[in-house]
């Protein structure tokens, strides 16, 4: 179900210490089945994806634009160098509304399996860092100036093709746009998307510790 701009949306405060992550399957919840699905007749679906390799490592971003028919519009990936991982999605973001303008696409749902984004575009929480201002600022300038716009969090096996456009983004000198025609690493995942492939999203338990306390989530 596409989420209005308007909604409410539970906040999950980031809380970032030195801990050691422990991945624990949690077998009290059952498996999830993940889907892409088609946007509606005249919408336009961008799946955006950033990919940081380690804490403050390399970045890249990358996005997929498909039809109500699951018809690929356009890709789009890029390095983007040293940042982390919220500014990675923030970036292939304002990427994705950059391109709205420019091929003057007007009702869009955005999409992504950064929870965190939710609560920062969705919802405005605010962020101190300058440099997530700075983002944040410009997508909330592109945004109204479309007719309709909803975002979404998917979870990551729904967004698989932004996701390989994120990957190869690490690969690239330059960034680079495709057209109607995926890249071949694209082009399966593309094919499942249309189909209603449907992946299940397995819970995971992550148990954070460290020398003051113990905490765990699961996503």
């Amino acid at each position: 179900m596409m989420l209005a701009f308007s909604n409410i949306f539970r906040c999950h405060r980031l809380i970032q210490n030195p801990v050691r992550l422990l991945l624990v399957r949690n077998w009290h919840k059952e498996p999830i089945p993940v889907s892409w699905e088609k946007p509606e007749i005249g919408w336009t679906k961008l799946n955006f994806d950033g990919s940081c390799k380690g804490r403050g490592g390399k970045g890249s971003i990358g996005g997929v634009f498909r039809n109500h028919k699951a018809e690929f519009l356009l890709g789009y990936a890029e390095s983007i160098g040293r940042t982390t991982s919220t500014i990675a999605e923030l970036s292939a973001l304002r990427r994705g509304l950059e391109l709205v303008l420019e091929n003057g696409w007007t009702d869009v749902w955005l999409e992504g399996d950064a929870k965190t984004l939710i609560d920062i575009i969705v919802r405005r929480r605010q962020v101190k860092c300058t440099e997530l201002q700075k983002y944040v600022s410009h997508i909330n300038l592109i945004i109204p100036e479309l007719n309709n716009c909803v975002m979404t969090h998917i979870y990551r096996e729904g967004n698989r093709a932004a996701d390989k456009f994120a990957q190869i983004g690490h690969q690239l000198e330059k960034p680079r746009i495709w057209w109607h025609v995926p890249p071949d690493e694209v082009v399966s995942i593309v094919d499942e998307d249309a189909e209603g492939k449907i992946i299940l999203h397995a819970w995971i338990l992550y148990v954070e510790l460290n020398q003051a306390y113990g905490d765990h989530r699961t996503e």
